[in-house]
């Protein structure tokens, strides 16, 4: 076996990741930038026993799923991995993927897959953390993500899954680095955006001296951004400037609903997939006056918040504290903490007892990060079951693995299932699933 440039094969499969596989010497190769019937010659990245990783060099004879990539340094940057393939074939793959996994996984289907919910292709991403480094070999600034199977930085001066204002400001702030005292003291820059206020935290080792604190100023001016700085913890995340203010809300005019948000803290990455998704949750829960909702892993109350809104008493439950004071914050600050308490509770370490003491919900929801939901799941008994779950999920392997338990231990069905593609051009699944327990 060679790892020449000249290697040739044929794509007979695909995984999850968008990747073309084949076998080479009785070894499984995946090759990026390569579809199923394809002929390709590829270079050998890395080698791993008995598989192996390669990108393509040259396609004989591309698919009719292929489209040519928007960005520039796409197959050397990390970020994405299916910008060479047709969207609606991207939703067909991680349709499958979800499927696939509920049946190995999981042993179970639900009764109905629903259709995928999907908003714009680019410019989605609102959040993003880039990395920053200064090649004092190249006098250079490079700013954006890693490159793929590496710790290398990509030389990028675009990125067209980040909003066009941020994507087109990606040399200018190459430059604008460079051009500071702590140019090599600046390993990071977290974005985060209301699409009214476009923040930039600089993570900085040393403090910046007057002389750039006057350019960075003009630099915010000139382009209708912000700059914030972070010495240490999030606690030490502010506004480089005084003039601006310290609350960002990012708004749901659907519900009239403002979110106050911390910029380093979590917040919904797309905002358009995020609005439909509460509109289908919403329209599924059917909240009213006499409902009693518990939102577990409810953040700062992306799903809580319009729910109060329809008079129902929602208890939202967060393990982190920094979130749900926020949260309360956000119930008050909308007129709605009569019907919304958020409540700190590591829902990884949960006992029965404190489930109980939360009261009795026919309808939960939950949204757990990609570990999953195991520990609240497996304490369901008479005693706190709910009617209706609704389990978002960012892991298709532990969402299965919950589902089965929902199941087969604890008599619900699995009523409906589908995906949501949160991150269009990578691989990772968000769904949706509800189950019912009882007529």
């Amino acid at each position: 076996m060679t790892s020449q440039v000249d290697d040739v094969t044929v794509i007979k499969s695909m995984d999850y990741e968008g990747r073309g596989i084949s076998h080479i010497d009785n070894k499984i190769i995946f090759i990026d930038n390569a579809i199923i019937g394809e002929k390709v010659r590829f270079k050998i990245l890395k080698k791993k026993k008995e598989l192996l990783f390669a990108k393509s060099i040259d396609i004989k004879n591309p698919s009719s799923q292929r489209v040519k990539p928007e960005c520039g340094v796409y197959g050397v940057c990390g970020g994405c991995s299916m910008q060479h393939i047709e969207i609606s074939s991207q939703l067909a793959l991680k349709q499958k993927a979800y499927e696939d996994t509920l049946r190995h996984v999981g042993k179970i289907k639900p009764n109905e897959i629903l259709r995928p919910i999907f908003g714009p292709e680019m410019h989605y991403r609102h959040k993003a953390r880039l990395r920053v480094k200064f090649v004092k070999k190249k006098n250079r600034v490079l700013i954006g993500f890693n490159e793929k199977l590496s710790h290398f930085l990509t030389d990028m001066t675009a990125c067209p899954v980040l909003p066009t204002k941020i994507s087109e400001l990606i040399l200018p702030l190459q430059k604008l680095i460079k051009d500071v005292t702590i140019k090599d003291k600046i390993p990071q820059i977290e974005y985060a955006s209301n699409k009214k206020r476009h923040i930039l935290v600089l993570r900085i080792l040393e403090n910046f001296t007057e002389s750039d604190i006057e350019k960075l100023s003009k630099f915010e001016g000139l382009h209708g951004v912000e700059f914030w700085t972070q010495t240490k913890g999030i606690d030490t995340v502010k506004p480089l400037l005084q003039k601006s203010s310290e609350e960002i809300f990012y708004e749901n005019p659907e519900f009239g609903i403002k979110y106050l948000f911390n910029p380093t803290g979590f917040i919904q990455i797309n905002p358009y997939v995020n609005q439909v998704l509460i509109r289908k949750i919403y329209t599924v829960t059917k909240p009213n006056n006499n409902d009693v909702i518990f939102d577990f892993f409810s953040g700062v109350g992306n799903f809580s918040l319009p729910l109060a809104t329809s008079g129902a008493k929602i208890t939202a439950i967060e393990g982190d504290a920094a979130l749900v004071k926020t949260g309360n914050i956000n119930a008050k600050k909308n007129k709605l903490d009569k019907f919304l308490t958020f409540k700190n509770i590591n829902l990884f370490d949960i006992c029965i007892e404190q489930l109980k003491e939360l009261g009795k919900a026919d309808k939960w929801i939950i949204d757990p990060p990609r570990e999953g939901a195991f520990n609240l799941i497996n304490m369901i008994d008479s005693s706190v079951r709910p009617k209706l779950i609704i389990y978002i999920s960012c892991n298709a392997a532990t969402f299965a693995r919950d589902a089965r338990i929902l199941v087969e231990q604890k008599g619900y069905r699995f009523s409906t299932a589908g995906v949501l593609n949160m991150f269009p051009h990578t691989s990772h699944i968000e769904s949706m699933a509800t189950f019912k327990y009882g007529d």
